[in-house]
């Protein structure tokens, strides 16, 4: 396989992994403030994604894609809200486990891995572009 069509699939392989990351963080921050809506009932549980390493047989490059996405099972946070349509029999919401400033935070650095891999996968088509002016 062409080594600079291998760097195209490996930045493809990246970029498509954080489209991923993105749209799971992008759901848990649109649920933020999401509750039950019967007493004591669940609100969203806030989603997590994991990735694994995958060898592409032609080329040996190592690519990367989506191994999971999982729900986070650490606990709800409790509100005291008694007038809360969702609130239990002692007064309390469950609210969800999503914090909005670590979504944020997550949100760049996928942000910032998609960016990087598009880079590489624009200079991979510069040094292909070059290299064709070189053949001519």
């Amino acid at each position: 396989m062409d080594t600079l069509q291998s760097i195209a699939k490996i930045a493809a392989s990246g970029m498509t992994a954080q489209t991923a990351r993105l749209r799971v963080i992008s759901e848990n921050v649109a649920n933020a403030e999401s509750t039950g809506t019967t007493p004591g009932a669940d609100p969203f549980r806030r989603k997590t994604i994991s990735f694994s390493e995958l060898i592409d047989r032609n080329s040996g490059g190592s690519l990367v894609e989506v191994d999971n996405i999982g729900r986070d099972q650490s606990p709800f946070r409790r509100d005291y809200d008694p007038a809360h349509p969702a609130a239990d029999e002692t007064g309390y919401v469950k609210r969800p486990n999503v914090d909005p400033i670590i979504e944020m935070a997550n949100m760049r650095e996928a942000s910032r891995n998609y960016e990087a891999n598009m880079n590489m996968f624009e200079a991979g088509r510069r040094m292909r572009s070059q290299m064709l002016d070189l053949l001519k």
